[in-house]
């Protein structure tokens, strides 16, 4: 076994990585660039060195710099995790030209598998059925779309060398194609350097089952049963869960021995996942998508029905071992799920937000386990992918564990950052997800039913409380004109005002004034968003610990995570989070443009400036695309409002914008204005 492993990644998956390095009793090196030099998996590792600067181009994708912090640590053996350059194969043939051990796949099967035109050929060869699309590699645009008209709408366009989701674009309409064929390939590019596509069938309704295989370089194969990674959006996944509802045995034994088939064709060793599109309609009816030629981002799941740590696995193989285990060892227990946690904000199209963790407390233990790169008080940024963690749940069968699931996202705290814990717990609460009827396209179909309805309004309640002074302790006497709690000599106590702003969104005013005397438990009456009229709330503070507060409002007892920050109060509650500030309502008629005229555009997100499309002085008519942002891996597009005249344009492509900054003005047409 090796004695010193260089981790080339960040992040939960460098953590977790880590974990089992020191359980094993192998020294760990991390690697970080100059935006991750406090960060979590910096402070775990045993040694930590720096690579460059934010930009991944100059840091984890440099294969030099990765190299040279493995040669100055004395690493043997080079861990990859997923994404940046695990499914590189230069990368995995330069390990091993540097004399270094690469925990994955050897760089043919790497380069085979990360052709999805190629590795369909492959599979095809060796008995495996495939989706029927495209053939041949380096497409034009014209091919493109003459293959699917052939197959016949609607298409997905898939990068050849792509995976997670990124570039894919579902077509429907012929007469956008040759949009999203440009749109594709500049995701493509963007991501994996390359802009080949393919096109394939799009199969209605489908669910996505994975196989988990692992192989040694002793021609031993198995699989270790399936994921079901149907619930997705925009082609990423969302939440995970082994094993499948929709499996048989049979066809669990099926499926695992096409599995097993696909990695044989191409000489493949390590942790592998291969992928199928499964018709919902007949599981039987079962086709190959592509092969993951690396550790897989919901491997937990199959870890906790197996009792198997897949990380120690690839370390083993690696090293030369052969598998301990044979196929008839493989033996699934209960049922696990695994949700992610990402930063960015489902109330606002699921954009990727930003901000600094300014309160964390993520569960982990008996049946939950949380694989997270978070700390409190670490920046998280717009640079690099936006998932934060992943927290997992066990149970004896899946009720159990969708139970436990939701309880501990529940129990979630990552105050300072926008995140969707809220909807995935609302997700799991679907009625079709808990009954297991699942489809790849069930978040966007019912994705109105999974966002909140606005903020609501104990949230509000909570912060115009948590912003008034603490009733003074021990019953002393304190001059009443002293304390700004609205009290007056005489007739019913002053309203006090607050103004509090969510970010992106216009201030809202909330009002609180005493109600009762008892000063113990002092009540209050708060009337703002969200009640009917205008008329007021009784609300009051059970219970107010460093880090915790108990609100009731009308009987309704509500428990909220916060904390205070220079930029206003941050709230928790049930895996909600919202930053609530307190705003200067004349401030805010004077806080940019972001907010003013109908016609600015402002920025959705933190992020990069990718695509402008217009110039100052263009014509442009209402929908019309004129520029695109992007951030952690994901394209916004920013469109006209209305027909008119761009009249302000204040960015070019690269320039790194803030969110709600103003990028353009488009003044109206005069005859729409009249």
């Amino acid at each position: 076994m090796f004695s010193t492993v260089l981790v080339a990644n960040r992040g939960e998956i460098a953590v977790r990585v880590i974990r089992t390095l020191r359980q094993l009793g192998i020294r760990s090196v991390a690697v970080f660039s100059d935006a991750d030099a406090d960060a979590r998996h910096v402070r775990e590792a045993d040694t930590a060195v720096r690579i460059g600067p934010a930009a991944a181009a100059e840091s984890y994708l440099s294969v030099e710099r990765l190299l040279e912090a493995a040669r100055r640590t004395g690493a043997e053996a080079v861990h990859p995790g997923y994404g940046f350059l695990a499914e590189n194969a230069a990368f995995a043939a330069a390990c091993a030209d540097a004399g270094l051990a690469f925990i994955g796949p050897p760089a043919p099967a790497i380069s085979l598998m990360g052709d999805k035109i190629r590795a369909k050929e492959t599979v095809k060869a060796a008995g495996v059925p495939v989706v029927p699309g495209s053939s041949g590699s380096g497409l034009s645009d014209a091919e493109l779309v003459a293959a699917s008209r052939e197959i016949g709408m609607p298409v997905l366009l898939k990068p050849s060398a792509g995976g997670g989701g990124k570039g894919m674009r579902l077509v429907r309409d012929e007469a956008v194609l040759a949009e999203e064929i440009a749109a594709a390939r500049r995701e493509a590019r963007s991501s994996f350097g390359d802009d080949t596509l393919l096109v394939e069938r799009w199969v209605d309704r489908p669910r996505h089952i994975e196989i988990q295989v692992l192989a040694d370089s002793h021609g031993n194969v198995v699989h270790l049963g399936e994921r079901e990674c149907s619930l997705q959006r925009r082609h990423q996944k969302v939440i995970e869960e082994a094993p499948s509802v929709l499996l048989t045995p049979e066809l669990r034994a099926s499926m695992g021995a096409a599995a097993v088939e696909a990695a044989r064709s191409c000489g493949y060793v390590g942790a592998g996942t291969v992928e199928f599109i499964v018709p919902g309609g007949d599981p039987s009816s079962y086709y190959f998508m592509e092969m993951n030629t690396r550790l897989q981002v919901e491997h937990p799941v199959t870890e906790l029905v197996t009792g198997l740590d897949l990380v120690e696995q690839q370390l083993r193989v690696a090293a030369g071992d052969a598998l301990g285990l044979t196929q008839s060892d493989v033996v699934l227990t209960g049922h696990a799920i695994e949700a992610r946690v990402c930063a960015e904000d489902p109330a606002r199209g699921f954009l990727p937000s930003g901000g600094t963790v300014l309160a964390l407390s993520e569960p982990s233990g008996g049946p939950v386990r949380t694989d997270s790169g978070l700390l409190a008080g670490v920046p998280v940024g717009s640079t690099y992918d936006p998932m934060l963690s992943k927290v997992i749940a066990y149970g004896p069968d899946r009720a159990t564990a969708l139970r436990v699931l939701r309880g501990a996202l529940a129990d979630t705290v990552i105050l300072g950052v926008q995140t969707n814990t809220g909807f995935l717990r609302r997700l799991l609460a679907h009625p079709d997800v808990v009954s297991g009827d699942l489809d790849t396209g069930l978040v966007e179909r019912d994705l109105p039913s999974l966002l909140p309805d606005g903020v609501p309004p104990e949230v509000y309640a909570a912060a115009a409380l948590l912003s008034r002074p603490p009733t003074p302790a021990g019953g002393g006497w304190s001059d009443p004109f002293d304390a700004p709690n609205g009290w007056r000599l005489g007739g019913t106590p002053a309203w006090t005002v607050h103004h509090f702003r969510l970010p992106g969104q216009d201030p809202v005013r909330v009002e609180t004034r005493p109600a009762g005397t008892d000063p113990a438990s002092p009540a209050f009456e708060t009337r703002g968003p969200g009640q009917s009229g205008g008329a007021p709330a009784r609300a009051r503070i059970v219970d107010r610990t460093p880090g915790t507060v108990t609100v009731e409002l009308d009987g309704v007892t509500h428990r909220f995570s916060h904390t205070a920050s220079p930029e206003g109060t941050w709230l928790g509650r049930d895996g909600d989070s919202w930053h609530v500030q307190d705003h200067d309502p004349v401030a805010a008629a004077l806080d940019g443009r972001g907010q003013g005229g109908a016609g600015t555009l402002a920025a959705p997100m933190p992020g990069t400036v990718t695509v402008v499309k217009v110039a100052v002085g263009d014509e442009v008519v209402a929908g019309q695309s004129l520029l695109v942002v992007e951030a952690m891996k994901m394209e916004h597009v920013i469109s006209a409002p209305h027909a008119g005249t761009v009249t302000e344009l204040d960015v070019t492509p690269g320039t790194t914008v803030a969110m709600d900054q103003v990028l353009a003005v488009v003044t109206p047409d005069e005859e729409e204005g009249r």
